[in-house]
């Protein structure tokens, strides 16, 4: 099924900026730029020699279906995740990579509930999915059927984060 008329690309990158801008201010204090859309990620870490990554993963179903990965660095993650838990870099490192996984799936779930949220307002409910976390590098990811894919570049704090994000309509 195609995406429904009612949904725009501006709006799905609004929605998607307003979640991430939302989240990282409120849970992080940190502000966040969109950098803009991008047509693939990552880029190789062959050539580029790119440091493992940390990806939230949460779906939503309804009259909207989709999937959102947030990538984070693995060391951008711990730094995400300390000022989360309000634990310095050596507490993060000292509690483990289970720590930085159950806060960036937190992240994650609550910035996808943002954009779940507006989805419903504009007259597209649906439910959120449990999160999940993948690390590693080279992590690609493919929309099936006719899902469309949309990807975004933002900077928060020197950093960088990609959301990717997979929708079909119900």
């Amino acid at each position: 099924m195609e995406i429904k008329a009612e949904i725009s690309e501006s709006q799905i990158k609004d929605y998607i900026f307003r979640a991430v801008d939302d989240v990282f201010q409120t849970m992080l204090r940190c502000p966040v730029t969109l950098r803009g859309a991008i047509e693939s990620w990552p880029p190789s870490s062959a050539s580029t020699g790119a440091e493992p990554h940390v990806v939230g993963v949460v779906g939503f179903l309804g009259d909207m279906n989709g999937v959102i990965y947030l990538s984070f660095a693995t060391s951008f993650a711990t730094k995400c995740t300390g000022k989360m838990l309000g634990m310095s870099p050596p507490e993060v490192e000292a509690a483990g990579a289970e720590v930085v996984s159950d806060a960036i799936g937190e992240l994650t779930n609550m910035i996808v509930g943002g954009f779940k949220n507006r989805l419903s307002d504009a007259g597209l409910p649906c439910k959120l999915t449990v999160p999940s976390v993948l690390r590693g590098t080279d992590i690609r990811v493919k929309p099936a059927g006719h899902a469309k894919q949309y990807l975004y570049l933002f900077d928060a704090a020197g950093q960088t984060i990609v959301a990717d994000i997979m929708l079909a309509a119900d």
